[in-house]
């Protein structure tokens, strides 16, 4: 038999849940000394144990976790929601590592707000572009996580014959249902499989500015080139565009973005 702090240190849980899921009926121990009170437990509640703490993790209330052990639960089918888990997890991170990045950013636009330089933009017209592309609607805080791929996508697609690869842009559309992402390279060839041919109208008035640099930084960029949009009276009259003028080194230190955003008359 083992006490209860030898059964709560294997099964890496503390004595208050194991007497919580006592009283639920969920883990009762083999003995409990009719004196004393003092709970013990048999080796082979370990593997109910394992099971109560792997459901636990998945989100399963007391309740779902004694139904399911009483149905019956096998290791196969365990480990496959863990591992579903396992990846809800993952992405969870990822997302939370975003909210927190643009936090950040924005924390950092409103300490240098009074410091933007109206020079550092630009009104220009934009001429109409047909791209080689992949679309999709994601979550807006979720937009760094899919960029990348879309354009590896488009990339295993089309390979780079004779500098197709040379002109990459991404479109960005607020819609009810999250941000629709158009990632892609210039284009004028014939359609090709895996990609779609997505036209980009011509746009007669934009705001422009350059960012400089890795991505980690750029709304900050975005957040400069609206607040100088608005001080001079216009609003979006369309999607943001980003032309990726150089985009070579990993760490992204020489990467030159120009951000795009057509305008119009508030």
């Amino acid at each position: 038999m083992l006490s209860i702090g030898a059964f709560a240190q294997i099964g890496q849980v503390t004595h208050r849940m194991l007497r919580h899921w006592d009283t639920a009926g969920l883990l009762v121990p083999a003995h409990v000394d009719e004196f004393t009170g003092y709970r013990s437990y048999d080796p082979s509640q370990l593997d109910r144990l394992h099971r109560i703490v792997a459901l636990r993790h998945l989100g399963f209330g007391l309740e779902q976790i004694a139904e399911v052990l009483e149905e019956g639960i096998d290791t196969t089918r365990l480990a496959s929601l863990l591992r579903t888990r396992r990846d809800a997890v993952e992405r969870e991170h990822r997302i939370a590592t975003e909210r927190l990045v643009d936090v950040e950013r924005r924390l950092h636009v409103i300490e240098r707000e009074k410091r933007m330089s109206s020079a550092e933009f630009i009104e220009k017209s934009l001429p109409a572009v047909r791209l080689a592309a992949r679309s999709a609607t994601v979550p807006a805080e979720e937009i760094g996580l899919h960029v990348g791929p879309m354009f590896d996508l488009v990339q295993a697609a089309l390979p780079d014959r004779c500098g197709l690869l040379e002109t990459p842009i991404a479109e960005y559309r607020s819609t009810d249902e999250g941000m629709h992402l158009t990632v892609g390279y210039v284009y004028a060839g014939a359609p090709v499989d895996g990609v779609e041919v997505i036209d980009l109208p011509a746009v007669e008035r934009a705001v422009c500015g350059i960012h400089l640099g890795p991505m980690s930084g750029i709304s900050e960029s975005w957040h400069a080139l609206h607040a100088e949009m608005l001080a001079r009276g216009f609003e979006p009259s369309g999607p943001c565009r980003e032309l990726y003028v150089r985009a070579v080194s990993d760490d992204q230190s020489d990467w030159v973005t120009e951000l795009q955003q057509p305008v119009r008359r508030a």
